[in-house]
């Protein structure tokens, strides 16, 4: 029976929130005594329609004081049987959250960290205060007992596994998240991330030590005005550590999301620093590509997303994907959300979110390092839809930044455009990097539609999302710490870059990527530095005095400690550092690289791109901050080959780089 995609894909699926099967909840309670856990517990149980259980170590041995483990057992059976759970402990020190965090109990479950960071007095006062306490902390020892606690306090992080983290600093933040969870109904979620948390670069003061009249302040405890903070609290790097999953109800957002929001908004304010450490969650917001103004089906895009994510979410080792939409009805999410429980992937590892891609961290406090285009060809403006959007988000900065990347773009391809750092979206939002992409087109009302040839238009898609991925993955390696040498296995395979920017594919054509240069080349060029002007593009190399050598598969780096190469090395060495003396011989001359003839037997052109900076003699001079030479000399020579394509459609082009260049060899 045919199936009509055209008018599937218009559907809207208004139902998807209510098909979802609800998650139960670990909320893990994180205060000092007298920070008021217990109330929050009893008045949420009191007043919600999720079912709760609350485990409290006071009391989890019939009425009396227990164990850990049997507060561990508890919770498993509690989330077993689908009921939503709160952990009632202190839970001041990772040690103490982390076998809350990774309990399997067989369910898949989002663990919630709301830490009460109350001021020390007020938890003092209430603790003393107090009678008929559960754990019998009460009167006069109980201030030197929250004193103790507080000094060896470690806030909560992210990457402890939590999807959600709250932080109240006073009774108002209290009472917001307490309305927030009471809302929360069997099939709701919360957004995820980080919210509330304090600047860490808040004033510390004396603060509990003051109030107890010790003389000496506790060496790991810091606070803002009116509460005790530590050095638990994340440096520079890890504020930008806020990451967001899932769907927001719209009723949930009234309570404590509108708090939320302007507290991330103040954060947002400043320059934000958009290069995350390795120990840090880098993440991926990418639209549901082809599925909008291309009209690509629905359901046969959730399955594509859903395969690809699959194959790479296991390369992730701080990093993250978020599939983006703007409504709570959308379909894709829907179908995506279903299809990657089914298949079990990590939630933690991969999620939807609902928002605005070019607002994702000011108004839903998802940070995103990384944000997917759906592009057109032409790489350019305007249109509509999410390609609109980052350009007009961006800025100039984006379009110039893309013009020296790529012109265009074929489907199924990607380029990975490093964000310049004054464009809004990096001092706004903390985005580095935006990927374009470009799927497959089903509109017959758009230029190249594919007709309906859903075998052709699958099999692009496919190539997109792998196109779009590998580059993420390129950008994580990039931001990896390198060693100072290159390598080996660098060494053995320059292309591995896998930059999706990188690679010609992407461009120009699935040709070969490495180019076998025999000893008749050499020859050849060893005669002469200029080439005949009947030659077309075959090979855009990287800087030609590599040195090196071949013995059988193993590659043997020598980086020379003079510059005494053979006659053809000198030539191109005196080239790219004096080009005024050459101008008649040049194609072009840039700051960074030089573009000439060579010579070369099996095509009938061929370009040479050569760097112009002072110590690169070899790949061993390469290190990690010459990635943006390389990316410039790539994007020169993708110039230069679109330009010699379009005067003849008729030539196929390779592109590559010249680990060994043998220019070194005698003549």
């Amino acid at each position: 029976m045919a199936v009509d995609h055209n008018k599937k894909d218009m559907d809207i699926d208004n139902k998807g929130e209510e098909e979802q099967k609800g998650k139960p909840v670990m909320v893990i309670l994180v205060g000092a005594p007298g920070s008021g856990k217990s109330t929050f517990c009893e008045r949420v149980i009191g007043s919600s329609l999720r079912p709760w259980t609350r485990i409290c170590q006071d009391t989890i041995n019939n009425g009396k004081a227990g164990t850990k483990p049997q507060c561990l057992k508890r919770a498993a059976a509690a989330l077993k049987e689908g009921k939503s759970v709160f952990i009632d402990r202190c839970n001041l020190d990772k040690e103490q959250r982390s076998d809350f965090v990774k309990l399997d109990c067989g369910a898949q479950v989002d663990a919630h960290a709301v830490v009460l960071d109350l001021p020390a007095k007020l938890c003092i006062s209430r603790s003393i205060k107090r009678t008929g306490h559960e754990g019998n902390l009460q009167g006069g020892k109980a201030a030197a007992v929250v004193n103790r606690m507080l000094q060896k306090k470690e806030l909560p992080k992210l990457n402890e596994g939590f999807a959600r983290i709250v932080f109240c600093h006073n009774e108002n933040d209290v009472e917001a998240t307490i309305k927030a969870y009471t809302a929360l109904g069997p099939l709701d979620t919360l957004s995820n991330g980080c919210f509330g948390q304090k600047n860490p670069d808040a004033k510390i003061q004396l603060g509990i030590m003051k109030f107890l009249k010790k003389v000496e302040a506790p060496s790991n405890v810091g606070s803002s005005s009116d509460s005790v903070q530590d050095s638990a609290y994340p440096q520079a790097s890890d504020a930008n550590n806020i990451c967001c999953k899932g769907t927001t109800k719209d009723s949930l957002l009234l309570g404590v999301a509108s708090k939320e929001v302007k507290e991330r908004e103040n954060l947002a304010k400043g320059s934000v620093d958009a290069d995350v450490s390795v120990d840090e969650i880098t993440t991926l917001a990418f639209p549901s590509i082809s599925t909008a103004d291309f009209q690509f089906n629905n359901e046969t895009a959730a399955d594509i997303i859903v395969e690809k994510v699959e194959e790479f979410v296991n390369k992730l080792e701080n990093a993250r994907l978020v599939l983006v939409d703007l409504t709570h009805g959308s379909k894709i999410l829907s179908l995506v959300r279903t299809k990657a429980e089914k298949r079990n992937i990590d939630s933690k590892k991969f999620f939807t979110f609902v928002g605005n891609i070019t607002q994702l961290y000011s108004q839903g406090g998802l940070r995103c390092n990384v944000i997917a285009n759906a592009a057109n060809w032409r790489l350019k403006p305007g249109g509509g839809g999410v390609n609109a959007a980052i350009f007009t988000a961006a800025g100039l900065a984006l379009e110039t930044a893309t013009k020296e990347r790529a012109n265009s773009l074929l489907p199924g391809h990607a380029v990975v455009v490093p964000l310049p750092s004054d464009s809004p979206l990096y001092t706004r939002e903390g985005v580095s990097h935006v990927i374009h992409v470009l799927g497959p087109n089903m509109n017959p009302q758009r230029p190249n539609s594919l007709n309906n040839d859903y075998n052709k238009g699958c099999s692009i898609l496919r190539e997109a999302y792998t196109s779009l991925f590998t580059g993420f993955l390129s950008i994580l390696r990039s931001r990896s710490k390198l060693p100072r040498r290159i390598s080996e296995k660098l060494a053995l395979t320059p292309l591995d870059l896998k930059d999706p920017s990188l690679d010609p594919r992407n461009h120009l054509t699935n040709s070969d990527q490495k180019i076998k240069r025999d000893d008749g080349c050499v020859y050849e060029r060893s005669k002469k530095c200029k080439g005949a002007n009947n030659e077309t593009v075959a090979d855009i190399s990287a800087p030609s005095s590599t040195y090196g050598k071949v013995t059988g598969d193993k590659i043997k780096l020598e980086g020379p400690t003079s510059k005494t190469w053979g006659s053809w090395a000198q030539a191109l060495y005196h080239i790219a550092m004096h080009p005024e003396k050459h101008k008649d011989e040049l194609l072009e001359v840039l700051d960074d690289v030089l573009v000439l003839n060579d010579l070369y037997p099996k095509a009938c052109k061929h370009l040479l791109v050569l760097a112009r900076h002072e110590g690169l003699d070899g790949l061993v001079d390469v290190h990690q901050e010459h990635l943006q030479l390389l990316m410039t000399m790539h994007a020169v020579g993708l110039k230069w080959a679109e330009k010699l394509l379009h005067e003849d459609s008729s030539m196929v082009f390779r592109l590559g780089y010249h680990l060994i260049t043998q220019l070194s060899e005698p003549d």
